[in-house]
């Protein structure tokens, strides 16, 4: 059995003891037919990854002991993404792949050809601790509520580029990867737009803003949920932390 990696939102320090609710023990008791004495690695996003004695486990909750830290806090690059909610089990594979790919924050935006006028966010959230538990991970993204495009363009700062994935662009004599080469490291957002493609008022308002910047993602049109990973694996790789800056 592969080591068990639990996220527990509570403050770390050796020997302290650490709760566990009554999800997190039928978890470990229940599923994964852990006892007390058993060990496991724990993280809570902010403390690195540590090493966790199973000291009490019952239907309505445990306990662990902290023993040690195993590993330090990897936190990722500050990018967002912004996309528009799609189908339930599309919606939930983007959370998925942004928590693993690195997202710093996971934004769904309405917009006027969104599929949903809803998000289950607190499922959403659990989608990205899971992803985080099982790929490694010690930062688990935030969340967010749906906001509507226009509202959060009014209130962007303008100093978080954004990189709107635009499929108008498909099949640009630019290559995507030449593209993000050519843009300065920073804070950046990218964004993702619904099935239904944007309406001409939002290609108005995106393309009228100076922090917004157009890329193509291939020859190929891609579906949202692929256009999110190929966008995020994209600029990982040139202009994230799988490219880090050479020092001078």
């Amino acid at each position: 059995m592969g080591k068990i990696r639990l996220y527990i939102d509570h403050g770390f320090a050796p020997g302290q003891p650490v709760p566990l609710d009554a999800a997190q023990a039928h978890y470990l008791g229940g599923v994964m037919r852990q006892t007390v004495g058993a060990e496991i690695a724990v993280f809570n996003g902010r403390d690195g990854e540590w090493s966790a004695r199973l000291q009490s486990l019952g239907k309505r909750g445990g306990e662990l002991g902290l023993i040690a830290s195993t590993a330090p806090q990897v936190d990722p690059p500050d990018v967002w993404l912004l996309f528009a909610p799609i189908k339930k089990a599309r919606t939930d594979f983007i959370v998925e792949k942004a928590a693993e790919l690195g997202a710093a924050r996971i934004q769904p935006v309405q917009t006027d050809h969104s599929n949903t006028e809803r998000i289950a966010r607190e499922r959403l959230q659990a989608h990205a601790v899971e992803a985080a538990e099982q790929c490694g991970g010690t930062f688990v993204p935030p969340v967010a509520d749906l906001v509507a495009l226009p509202r959060l363009l009014a209130g962007w700062d303008p100093a978080r580029r954004i990189l709107w994935a635009d499929e108008a662009l498909a099949g640009a004599p630019a290559a995507p990867v030449q593209m993000l080469q050519g843009l300065p490291r920073g804070p950046w957002a990218i964004l993702i737009g619904p099935e239904g493609g944007w309406s001409e008022a939002e290609r108005q308002r995106l393309g009228g803003l100076d922090f917004v910047q157009r890329i193509s993602l291939g020859p190929r049109v891609l579906r949202a949920d692929s256009a999110a990973v190929a966008a995020l694996t994209m600029w990982q790789a040139v202009l994230g932390d799988w490219n880090p800056p050479r020092d001078k």
